[in-house]
């Protein structure tokens, strides 16, 4: 059997869709077919080197097929026992596996609630680092000086500045009008260009934003339609929560997640349902009428959910969120974000119908401490933020 250094193979990306049942097929049999290569190590299967390249193991075969384990597929998630890191960004990338902890007010005898701690990230204390580092280190095109543009709600852009002022790129973001009026202060303060379009979702001034990367020739990552990212969550967020399941003797039984650009549920549905087989995939989204934090409905448009053969979707209002979040806080000490805080609420309900059982993970994409406005709002009651947040949503 000969087996090269992934990173040493060239190869050209195609689209996910068009990778996804070798992805698929990989995982199910736990082998991977060999790769075709030219003299130059130059992959003549992109496909194949598209679905190899997003599953990430070290190694991979040229003549004959070989398990994942012979091509020490976890490499990438096992992380530095040390955790010394020769830059932050250097710790973004490596710093892995974020922790998985049991929540023993969500867990009984028939169910064990395993919560995916993503606030474990350097930029953003939140899943979309993970996505942020990725599109920018796998774009062929960025170099120092040049301005990247992206919109967001918030975390995106947190992450998306952080990797660039250690790239040395200039970072420009657009927040829709329902973020918070802090996040501004912040993004300047971390040497970003801040504008506030009109909008209560992202993706409704998504068209403007695309509009003036192409017009002005800006570096545009575009978190909804790249494909980076939900690969980023399936050659790490999912690929982690397996080797940590693996080494700790869990067996997986059902996935929970919000509904956002739909990439790390996505991920995590292609990756056990196709692993393990029978894993049940359920994702949260806000109630009609609602505004949840980095959440959205999936009939605002979603690129990656329709492939990834969830079970359902559950609706949760940003009131019910919030109590979860209080309720989280009271019996673990965890202060979670308002999007963890639904995928809670959408958890026990799921628990209570009896459709979970054994062990269930739960994705919690960041911390509570970000959203102190609105914390204090839904607490208090008496902020007129909260009715200009629910108003301005459909």
């Amino acid at each position: 059997m000969r087996l090269v250094e992934l990173r040493a193979v060239k190869g050209g990306l195609t689209g996910f869709g068009e990778a996804l049942p070798y992805i698929k097929e990989i995982l199910a049999s736990w082998r991977a077919p060999p790769l075709p290569v030219d003299g130059e190590l130059r992959a003549l299967d992109d496909a194949l080197y598209t679905a190899l390249w997003s599953l990430g193991p070290r190694f991979v075969p040229v003549d004959e097929p070989a398990s994942l384990d012979a091509l020490d597929f976890y490499y990438n998630v096992k992380g530095d026992a040390a955790r010394v890191y020769d830059s932050v960004l250097d710790l973004a990338v490596r710093d892995a596996p974020t922790p998985l902890v049991k929540l023993r007010s969500l867990s009984d005898g028939r169910v064990r609630v395993w919560a995916k701690l993503e606030w474990y990230h350097p930029f953003s204390l939140s899943i979309k680092d993970r996505i942020a580092w990725f599109m920018l280190l796998n774009n062929p095109g960025v170099r120092p000086g040049l301005k990247v543009v992206e919109a967001t709600s918030t975390n995106t852009g947190l992450g998306l500045v952080g990797v660039a002022n250690n790239l040395g790129l200039k970072a420009k973001v657009y927040l829709p009008q329902t973020a918070q009026r802090c996040v501004d202060y912040i993004f300047e303060l971390m040497g970003a260009e801040v504008v506030r379009l009109k909008g209560a979702l992202t993706t409704e001034i998504l068209g403007d934003v695309r509009e003036t990367a192409r017009r002005e020739g800006l570096l545009h990552p575009d978190q909804f339609e790249n494909d980076l990212n939900v690969i980023a969550h399936l050659q790490y967020t999912a690929k982690e929560v397996d080797y940590q399941a693996s080494q700790s003797g869990l067996r997986i039984r059902g996935v929970v997640g919000a509904l956002g650009t739909s990439g790390h549920l996505s991920a995590l549905s292609v990756y056990f349902k196709s692993r393990l087989g029978g894993v049940k995939v359920f994702g949260v989204q806000p109630a009609r009428g609602d505004f949840i934090p980095g959440m959205r409905r999936v009939e605002t448009g979603m690129k990656w959910v329709q492939l990834a053969g969830v079970d359902g979707v559950l609706e949760v209002s940003l009131d019910e969120a919030f109590q979860e979040v209080v309720a989280l806080a009271r019996s673990e000490g965890l202060l979670v974000g308002l999007s963890a805080g639904a995928v809670l609420r959408a958890t026990k309900e799921l628990t209570r119908r009896g459709v979970l059982e054994g062990d269930v993970v739960v994705v919690l994409p960041d911390h509570g401490l970000k959203y102190a406005e609105l914390l204090e709002a839904l607490y208090s009651k008496v902020c007129p933020d909260v009715a200009d947040y629910k108003g301005r949503v459909d």
